[in-house]
This record gives C-alpha cells, structure tokens and sequence, in this order.
C-alpha cells in the first residue's frame, strides 16, 4: 500500500520539479537581460569589422536559442532582430541578396513578435493599413526600438523583393511605424528613425512615388541630430538621396567624407561607423557604373 501511495507522490514531485526546471531557465534567461545589453554595447563600439563578422552567427544562434527559453522576452527578441538587420546588412545584402531577405525576415519576425505582446496591435497588426496606423498609438518611447527594428528589417526586407505584391500594403505600414517612433523619442539612435524615413522617401525614383524633398529633409534631421557622426547616415544618403537626384559630385562627396572621417569619431558606435568606411571604399571604386 505505501509503494502505491509513494508512485503517485514520485511522479507528482518529478512533474513539479520538470516544471520548476522550466521555469527556471526562463528566469536565467530573463535576468542576464543586463549582461546583454552590455554585450550589445561593446559590439557596437568593436572597431574590428572582420572580427565581429567572424564572431556574429554563432552569437545570432545563440540568441535564438534563448528565445526558445524565453519566447516572450521582448527585450530580447528586439536585440536579436537588431543582430540580424545589422548583420546581413553589414556582410550580406549585396553578396548574397537570397539570404539576406531571408535574414530581415527573419529579424521582422522577432521584431514584429515584441510589437505583438500589445493586444490592441496584435489584433490589426496583419491586417488593412488604417487600423494598423490606429493602434501604433499604444507604443511609447520605451517600444521604439521594437517599432524601429521592425519597420527597418521590414523595408530592407520590402528593397530585396520589389516584385513580391505585399510590399504594396508594407510601405503605408513602415512608413507609419517610422513616423510613430519619431513622435514619441526622435533622438533613438542619434535620429535613425529620420534617416530610415529618407531611404524611404528616395527608394524610389520621382516618376515612380520618390519624394526626394522629403527624404532630404529626413536626412538633414537625421545629421542634425547625430552631428553627422553616425557615419551609416552618409552611406544611405549617398546610396539613396544622391542616386535618386543623380547627383555624382553629391554622391562621391558623402561617400569621401565617411572615408575620411576620424576612426574614433563615435566610439559608442565604431562599429557601424567602421563597417560604413569599409563600404564607402567599395561604393566610390564603382561610381561609374552608376552615373
């Protein structure tokens, strides 16, 4: 009778402590949010583009297996959307354009997932462009950079597949979640959300919906706001606003001011500003066969 009794009891104990488990390893995951937000600041101040290529997928992974153990941290799932965007727009995108659409989807994907914790959003999030602009007014300054990386993986994504007819109702919603993070906290990332909205604004030539007043204007905003030390800034306005007006001479201009501008211009973001003097180098050695 008491073995009886005790195999019940064992097999209760053993399910309590499998759940604990679990729980557990959430709570880990949950609490190491500080030490990753330290690692993602000494990334972006790695001056060595080559070692943090070397380094990012295995991180990438391991990130994604955190998110198997916490799927709704949305802290996390926007800092690995932000590895991914970066990653494959830094040494992927115009290597292999295949796996880089797959790479912002992928970041979309998370990024959208953090967005979706608010019901009100979840709710209209795929469906018609009014009540998606609606619902942005639930996000404030603490989510714009889960409304940023979504909206920036979502057009990079959007830019790889021209001819794919979602991009038709992505636009309108990009555009409105860019606008939003510029409303509640336009200084996130020393003015990105301006200069994503300028890439917008020249992605396409005039004949073809391009506002290129609009997109200098976002620029300008975006340089004023980051004292033209984010050099990524200049890169898109050259690869972007430039092309759009084809304006050579403005083209190579910004690209040479990114060439020659100090490696320690902004510490706290060497790497992107390395990786931006890397492509400059690349992009001024093919001016001719853009213009």
């Amino acid at each position: 009778m008491k073995r009886l009794l005790f195999c019940p009891k064992g097999f209760v104990l053993a399910f309590l402590f499998l759940a604990a488990g679990c729980n557990t390893t959430k709570m880990m995951v949950n609490s190491m949010d500080p030490l990753m937000e330290k690692m993602n600041t000494a990334v972006n101040k790695h001056t060595d583009v080559e070692l943090v290529k070397d380094a990012m997928p295995a991180a990438l992974i391991q990130l994604d297996g955190l998110i198997e153990a916490s799927p709704d941290n949305t802290g996390l799932l926007v800092r690995t959307a932000e590895g991914y965007c970066g990653y494959s727009f830094v040494f992927v995108e115009g290597q292999n354009n295949e796996r880089a659409s797959r790479l912002y989807l992928r970041a979309f994907n998370y990024a959208m997932r953090a967005l979706k914790e608010k019901k009100k959003f979840a709710q209209v999030a795929d469906g018609p462009v009014a009540p998606f602009k609606e619902s942005l007014e639930v996000f404030d300054k603490k989510d714009v950079p889960a409304m940023f990386w979504t909206a920036s993986a979502w057009l990079s994504w959007a830019g790889l597949n021209v001819d794919d007819p979602e991009i038709f109702l992505a636009l309108p919603k990009i555009n409105a979640l860019l606008k939003r993070c510029v409303e509640v906290d336009e200084t996130y990332r020393y003015g990105i959300a301006h200069a994503v909205l300028g890439v917008l604004y020249a992605s396409r030539p005039t004949a073809y919906g391009g506002q290129p007043d609009k997109a200098k204007a976002e620029f300008d905003r975006a340089f004023a706001l980051s004292g033209r030390k984010m050099l990524v800034y200049q890169l898109m306005y050259a690869q972007y606003y430039a092309y759009q007006i084809q304006d050579r001479d403005l083209y190579i201009k910004s690209l040479k001011e990114i060439v020659d501008a100090p490696d320690d211009l902004l510490p706290e973001m060497g790497f992107i500003n390395a990786a931006a003097k890397k492509k400059a180098r690349s992009h001024l050695e093919k001016v001719d066969s853009l213009f």
